[in-house]
């Protein structure tokens, strides 16, 4: 019953100083950051069709893209990628430090129970050797007068809302990854095409070469040009299949599968229609990057941090109590009689700490300063990424038109040179370079193609990987 009486005290007790807490430090209150009225090159060419569709599910951008395997390759790599586990794991323990935070606001409840022989204690059979039983039932709880402890658990909640928020910039670094290598990938598998049909050609023209040299109408000099040529040309399909072997096993650890075991199947794609990306307000990207969202977070924990600092120069109050049973005879521990119990208040009041509270504020301080900087750099990096893939979006526009004329021209150039070489009117040199520049004109504009998926995608990974689906296509 005592025991009862005890815990509903504490309850009321609660209930009392909670509502006349007074909470030390300054209140949390996001700063200013730089927001520019609008992106330039933010209404351009690049992108005509497939805009991402209202039912697609937000986040997953990719799907935007309308490619299977990136499908495929993208669940692969959200279910075993073992950095995004890791993340998940970093959730987990801040979410559990919170926990440990707010636990402080209650009571801490114990049950304690000793038994001893005892020689020379006074208090025990008149300090004769004896037995020294007790069983109780104490508590204690630290009365959060000046907000110590809600400052504490504030600072564990932006801690935990700091690590979901980089759980998702992870996330969003994985799938633009996989991405990226996806195409980077089916880009060199474009130019081995490229490359195997000059290699086609390259033999060719080495036949041709031979064959008039054996009737008299070339020299020495034109075959081993021819042959040189196509020697150049293997070794390029080789350097290109060994960068398709290293991107293979790049996406093979972003899915979390041992490089060996995986492998992409080779492919020819065409660039097509890439996603509608509209760029929207600069200041919508405050709320749509998951690294500005952690960063913000990770400021107001170091904001609440000040106030702990500061409750530490205020005296620290707890109430602690105890009841149960004593006895110096385990056969009557539990009379009515040999009830124990006590209560009462425990103060803790710095008066002199070496400077170590005061130190402690102004690093809390400067820590937060800190993080006001790096939230501040974290916008304007945002605002940089997406204005650098608006502008390079818009200028691969332009270069892919150029590099097309520049195809048809040099393949032209190319069927007149090889017309004139077998007419007898050039020389075999004049064939080989109109070649090479086909093929280097060609292969630059798969080269172009693949930058403007890589470009699309880093767009997406800088607007935070989601947006609005565009009713209409940019003009």
């Amino acid at each position: 019953m005592k025991t009862s009486l005890f815990l509903s005290f504490f309850a009321a007790f609660t209930s009392l100083v909670s509502a006349s807490v007074l909470t030390v430090g300054p209140d949390y209150r996001r700063p200013d950051a730089p927001k520019p009225a609008a992106y330039r090159d933010s209404d351009y060419g690049a992108w005509k069709t497939a805009t991402p569709s209202d039912a697609t599910a937000q986040g997953d951008w990719w799907r935007a893209f309308q490619d299977e395997d990136l499908n495929a390759l993208e669940t692969r790599a959200l279910d075993g990628n073992q950095s995004l586990r890791a993340s998940v794991a970093r959730v987990e323990q801040a979410r559990a430090t919170a926990g440990i935070a707010r636990s402080a606001y209650c009571p801490a409840a114990s049950a304690n129970g000793d038994a001893a022989r005892v020689h020379g204690n006074p208090l025990v059979n008149n300090g004769r050797t004896g037995s020294a039983d007790q069983v109780s039932l104490n508590a204690a709880w630290e009365l959060d007068l000046f907000g110590r402890i809600r400052r504490l658990s504030e600072s564990a909640r932006a801690d935990a809302d700091a690590a979901l928020a980089a759980h998702e910039a992870v996330r969003l670094s994985l799938s633009a990854d996989v991405a990226a290598y996806y195409f980077s990938l089916r880009t060199v598998d474009n130019e081995l095409a490229v490359i195997s049909a000059g290699l086609a050609l390259r033999r060719e023209n080495r036949e041709l070469a031979h064959a008039r040299y054996q009737i008299g109408a070339a020299d020495e000099l034109d075959v081993t040009r021819a042959d040189a040529e196509l020697a150049l040309t293997e070794a390029e399909s080789a350097a290109l299949a060994s960068r398709r072997a290293s991107l293979n096993n790049a996406l093979a650890v972003l899915l979390g599968e041992a490089a060996p075991s995986f492998l992409l199947s080779p492919r020819e794609q065409s660039v097509g229609a890439l996603p509608v990306v509209p760029a929207g307000l600069p200041a919508d990207l405050l709320e749509r990057r998951p690294d500005i969202a952690s960063a913000e977070r990770a400021l107001a924990a170091a904001n609440a941090r000040i106030g702990v600092a500061k409750a530490a120069f205020f005296p620290a109050v707890s109430l602690t109590g105890g009841a149960g049973y004593a006895s110096g005879d385990l056969d009557r521990l539990f009379r009515w009689d040999h009830r124990i119990w006590s209560i009462g208040p425990s103060l803790y009041l710095p008066i002199f700490q070496g400077g170590r509270n005061r130190a402690n504020l102004e690093r809390s301080r400067a820590a937060y300063d800190e993080a006001v900087a790096v939230y501040r750099e974290r916008v304007l990096i945002a605002f940089r990424e997406v204005q650098d893939a608006l502008t390079d979006s818009r200028l691969l526009v332009e270069q892919e038109e150029a590099q097309a004329r520049a195809v048809a021209s040099a393949r032209r150039a190319a069927e007149l040179s090889r017309i004139r070489y077998q007419a007898g009117l050039v020389s075999y040199l004049d064939v080989i370079q109109a070649e090479r520049t086909a093929l280097d004109a060609r292969r630059g504009a798969t080269q172009i193609a693949g930058r403007r998926w890589l470009s699309c995608v880093a767009l997406i990974k800088a607007l935070g990987g989601t947006w609005s689906p565009a009713k209409e296509n940019p003009s």
